[in-house]
């Protein structure tokens, strides 16, 4: 049975000393109806919050006449409503444009754990699978862009953000194996499922495992375990230093203790083409995310699973994924990029391939390239019917 996250409405009110608190206050019609519009040729926008429900809601439109005075759950990161109407919103998507739709923050138990997810939009399902180091916040940019067409289900992981963080079970096939008991939980049966990094490897793993469950696959920014094994050499250990340090039990759990911030700024620093792209509010909502009970031991948890996973991988490895796949990346990220070739990877998993280098990005295209993101997935998933 579904547990709704419990939310309390909070008013956001506007702050002297906080710009982006000026800004959701004047998005949101709390400083009066008559604001200029702050996102030329994107729309006005309002946030409303129904209690009863516990959802949120983002309207986005030209045709708003005036804002209303809105609010965003307790503990939602403000820097989404504006991030998502500065960046992610394709101003020359009408359907986008006049798009009213809820985003919901829920639980439900399934494959023995407790799982977060976010949900939105209808219709034909999409799976969207964080990766390292974030969480289901990562697709902030996303799922305003996806949810006017689809139904969106965004969870934490297994052992990330607000999914429980058991002391086992880290091998992408039983990660794959939350993402299908959640799916059968919520009624939901065959799917377009989107990966990035070590949501690409469940991904992976799932369409292996689970082929008649999967449309369509995209998977961005990933070199798939086996083959970072296999390509081993002390160019590619430097690039992966932490897939070894991650594995080492205990260490790093005692050196990063106290110290999540700059653990996290090195990689948002180092993997992003503009390292400041991971900043302010967005990297405070990650900081606290890692900060939590547990979070760091589940995210080593996924790297320390690296050898189970290299197995299972090896297994099947002449068999090839079916499905339609498309294979994005950051043209500027050492570890990806710039050391792989990265279409010649993807030909060896999959028969109907399709890839799309991006420019001016690192490791983080959701993230760094919204935009760009927003439309290559629309674009692939045109024709997705459910």
């Amino acid at each position: 049975m579904q547990e709704s996250q419990r939310l309390k409405p909070t008013l956001l009110a506007p702050s002297a000393t906080c710009c982006y608190g000026r800004l959701l206050g004047a998005l949101c019609g709390i400083v009066g109806p008559s604001v200029p519009n702050l996102f030329p040729g994107r729309g006005k926008a309002a946030w409303t919050f129904n209690a009863s429900q516990r959802h949120s809601r983002l309207t986005v439109g030209p045709a708003l006449s005036s804002y209303q005075t809105g609010s965003l759950p307790d503990g939602y990161p403000k820097l989404y409503m504006t991030s998502v109407l500065a960046e992610a919103l394709p101003q020359e998507d009408p359907q986008v444009a006049k798009a009213a739709f809820s985003i919901r923050r829920t639980t439900c138990r399934a494959n023995g754990i407790r799982q977060f997810y976010l949900e939105a939009g209808a219709g034909p399902p999409v799976i969207l699978l964080h990766g390292f180091p974030e969480t289901s916040f990562a697709w902030r940019f996303q799922i305003p862009a996806i949810a006017p067409h689809y139904r969106v289900i965004a969870p934490d992981l297994r052992g990330y953000g607000e999914t429980d963080k058991p002391s086992k079970g880290y091998d992408k096939r039983t990660m794959a194996n939350d993402v299908v008991a959640l799916l059968e939980t919520l009624g939901v049966g065959r799917v377009a499922l989107v990966g990035h990094d070590r949501g690409a490897r469940v991904a992976t793993r799932l369409v292996k495992d689970h082929p008649e469950l999967v449309d369509r696959l995209v998977v961005m920014d990933n070199v798939p375990t086996r083959i970072v094994a296999r390509e081993m050499n002390a160019k590619v250990a430097r690039e992966y230093w932490f897939f070894m340090f991650h594995q080492i039990s205990d260490l790093p759990e005692a050196l990063i203790r106290g110290r999540e911030d700059i653990w996290l700024r090195h990689f948002f620093s180092d993997w992003c083409h503009d390292p400041t792209t991971i900043s302010g509010e967005a990297f405070e909502t990650y900081v606290k995310a890692y900060s939590a009970p547990g979070a760091v031991r589940g995210a080593m948890s996924d790297y320390r699973a690296s050898g189970e996973d290299i197995t299972h991988d090896l297994e099947d490895a002449d068999r090839k994924i079916g499905c339609p796949v498309l294979s994005l990346w950051g043209e500027d990220f050492e570890a990806v990029g710039r050391l792989f070739d990265m279409k010649a990877i993807w030909s060896e998993m999959a028969e109907n391939l399709s890839v799309a280098p991006i420019r001016n990005c690192g490791h983080l295209p959701q993230e760094e390239q919204p935009v760009v993101v927003n439309k290559l997935l629309l674009d692939f998933l045109r024709g997705w019917n459910g």
